[in-house]
């Protein structure tokens, strides 16, 4: 197998949010970001650590060997900067599962160039700081809804009233989302004392409106 990818992270560990929490994943993590989130648990992983390239040969003998599924996540897999080489390790690679974790930037486009039998769950994160962000998350969920294999997951924000209406948008309107257990809320924090500070409404809020709980185990247990 040819090729080769530019990324700050390639490791074993195990996935810590979203459906597939707890399961043995090699994580790609890629440099470049078009957001700056001041919650990122990652950005300064970004802004210190630099890129390596990585055969795409050696990243198959791990999945192989570890039986491991696929993680990739940044960063944004989908700036121009990464957009082909994440295409190449989703459609060149075999794994049992795949996760993309993406703030939504290019995730369409992303979806239609990979290869649709392919075993990938792609989690979209939207990162809403104001009333552009707003609109536009929920022109990409309504444009997203009609892919099986997209999953919402969103850290809770109850001081950001443009994050908190576009949760309510969620709630109301994708019902087949929530139906079919795809939306996940998890707790704001950096560190494990926030995140179980801040577990409680997140708890209550999906409890009122049928959202998954995810509580951002690596965080919490330091495994990444």
């Amino acid at each position: 197998m040819e090729g080769k990818v530019k990324l700050i992270e390639n490791f074993v560990s195990w996935q810590g949010e979203g459906p597939d929490s707890g399961r043995s994943m090699i994580i790609l993590r890629f440099k470049t970001c078009n957001r700056k989130c001041s919650w990122c648990d990652t950005q300064v992983k970004m802004r210190v650590s630099a890129e390596a390239s990585y055969n795409l040969t050696d990243i198959q003998e791990t999945i192989f060997q570890r039986s491991a599924g696929l993680l990739i996540t940044g960063g944004e897999p989908t700036v121009p900067k990464h957009f082909d080489e994440c295409v190449s390790l989703l459609n060149d690679l075999q794994y049992p599962i795949a996760n993309v974790e993406t703030n939504g930037f290019k995730l369409s486009e992303l979806i239609k160039a990979v290869h649709s039998n392919k075993p990938i769950k792609f989690m979209y994160s939207p990162k809403i700081f104001g009333a552009n962000d707003e609109a536009q998350a929920k022109d990409t969920l309504e444009e997203l809804q009609q892919y099986q294999n997209v999953y919402i997951k969103m850290v809770y924000e109850p001081d950001n009233k443009y994050f908190m209406d576009f949760m309510y948008y969620v709630a109301d309107t994708a019902r087949e989302l929530i139906t079919n257990q795809r939306v996940w809320l998890m707790p704001m924090g950096t560190n494990r004392a926030d995140l179980i500070k801040n577990a409680g409404p997140v708890f209550d809020i999906c409890e009122r409106y049928n959202f998954n709980f995810s509580s951002r185990s690596h965080i919490i247990f330091g495994f990444v």
